[in-house]
């Protein structure tokens, strides 16, 4: 069962336009359309999955970020660039750190959380995801939703979560309450226009239809923050995304292609996509950070 959006939840026009139709080729095989409003630019996926049946859309060996991941090689060369990504993300967010207490909404399996309380910090996570949840719970104290935890937070962070909440805006007016006032809030989200996306189009992994609702770009994003409480601070790439998302979107784009040469590709492309960004400022992912306003 789909449902269809008949405004734009950024500005609410209800001037929408087709954009591009990109399949799922983690799970459904299906094909989804992408839309833009005409007012703002927003991108979203529309008709979209329900919040209540979205979940069979998740379940794939190949879903990494809530399975763990399988034994491919781009998978395990995940996993590598992950244990890199954690030192790098824990280096980031203590710049900002005052009491070391530290929400995580949509926290996977807790690998984050598992390398901020070997740092010494005060970790909680949010999965709404059974599967993964119970692999979290491991490692932290792990809720369901935000509805159970009665306390606030010096850092919350959302690695590439928010661009699958059905309840947008809502979520992050939620958090808000969930965050002390001199609090900080990281958001991590892939970025449409950058070159990698304009380099792979319909093939582009990070479109990853439907489990992603959204598709942001920085002028959207600097909006939604706005509309919702909260300041912008700063922009930060993630130079890595460019690499492992090509790698996909070769895989995606070139199925029979020689592995050897789909690798070399999406590598020479991360790099050029990179590059171009240092012009741009639009990386393929881009982390934003902001404080209540």
């Amino acid at each position: 069962m789909l449902e269809t959006l008949s405004a734009c939840p950024i500005c609410q026009g209800t001037s929408i336009t087709p954009f591009l139709s990109v399949t799922d080729y983690t799970v459904s095989k299906q094909e989804f359309k992408l839309v833009s409003c005409t007012t703002c630019g927003f991108v979203f996926t529309n008709p979209r999955p329900t919040s209540t049946n979205i979940h069979t859309y998740y379940q794939s060996e190949n879903y990494i970020s809530h399975t763990g991941g399988s034994k491919s090689l781009i998978d395990r060369l995940y996993r590598l660039a992950r244990t890199y990504t954690l030192t790098w993300k824990h280096q980031l967010v203590n710049r900002y750190s005052q009491q070391k207490l530290i929400l995580d909404y949509g926290c996977g399996t807790g690998s984050f959380l598992a390398h901020m309380k070997q740092k010494g910090w005060n970790t909680t996570g949010v999965e709404p995801a059974s599967e993964a949840r119970t692999i979290a719970m491991k490692q932290a104290t792990v809720h369901a939703s935000l509805e159970t935890i009665d306390q606030t937070f010096s850092i919350i962070t959302l690695w590439h979560v928010l661009e699958h909440v059905h309840a947008l805006s809502e979520t992050l007016i939620e958090l808000k309450k969930k965050l002390q006032p001199s609090g900080t809030i990281f958001i991590a989200v892939p970025n449409y226009k950058s070159a990698d996306a304009f380099m792979y189009q319909q093939h582009w992994a990070a479109y990853d239809v439907p489990r992603h609702l959204w598709h942001f770009d920085k002028t959207v994003m600097v909006e939604l923050l706005r509309q919702t409480g909260f300041t912008l601070k700063q922009i930060v790439p993630m130079k890595l995304d460019a690499y492992y998302v090509s790698m996909l979107s070769e895989k995606y784009k070139n199925p029979n292609r020689n592995s050897l040469l789909k690798y070399i590709s999406a590598i020479y492309n991360g790099w050029l996509s990179n590059k171009a960004a240092k012009k741009t400022g639009e990386f393929s992912s881009l982390i934003y950070i902001a404080e209540h306003a």
